[in-house]
């Protein structure tokens, strides 16, 4: 009988010294790599949640490739909520800094990015809280970039960036005007 408590205490010290390795691990990934999301509404439909609210699109969010606050024009980004710092969002992007965009509703008709800004939208503009609501959002908000989904089974796949064609920038932050290459 001793035998068996010294075999039951082996085991539950292997346990607790892998649980103190695992745990540490896990949350580094977590905050350092990717980590998986909900995708909750109908803001980005048809993109995400085609069925509407039958069922829920899960996405992997890659923190580890925004971590330079690399984006480009097309990725569906994840980002702090400019209105409500609890709440998570995710939305595309549609413009980068120095780009200038028309806008769909915001207060100015035409909006040009400001530096260390992104323009972002919901693909169901009808239905989301986005730029045209609340105007540029800083890069310090951006929390990750979806690139796959992963749930459900019959949707996984690759996520690739894309923007609609009348939502492109009317004129790219790394485009020169005619006036610049006179000077």
């Amino acid at each position: 009988m001793a035998q068996q408590a010294g075999f039951g205490r082996k085991y539950f010290k292997a346990f607790v010294s892998g649980f103190f390795v695992a745990v540490p691990v896990t949350v580094t990934i977590l905050d350092r790599l990717a980590y998986v999301a909900r995708v909750e509404g109908a803001s980005m439909q048809p993109s995400l949640n085609p069925d509407g609210g039958s069922s829920s699109d899960v996405v992997l969010l890659n923190r580890w490739s925004v971590r330079n606050y690399r984006v480009q024009r097309g990725d569906i980004v994840s980002i702090v909520s400019p209105k409500n710092p609890q709440q998570k969002i995710i939305k595309r992007v549609i413009a980068l800094e120095g780009d200038f965009i028309r806008t769909l509703g915001y207060k100015n008709r035409y909006v040009r990015v400001p530096d260390g800004h992104l323009w972002i939208e919901g693909d169901h503009h009808g239905h989301s809280f986005d730029s045209n609501s609340f105007g540029p959002v800083s890069l310090g908000l951006l929390h990750g970039r979806a690139s796959h989904i992963i749930w459900p089974p019959n949707r996984w796949q690759r996520i690739e960036p894309s923007i609609p064609t009348d939502r492109k920038p009317l004129l790219n932050g790394s485009q020169k005007s005619s006036e610049d290459e006179d000077l």
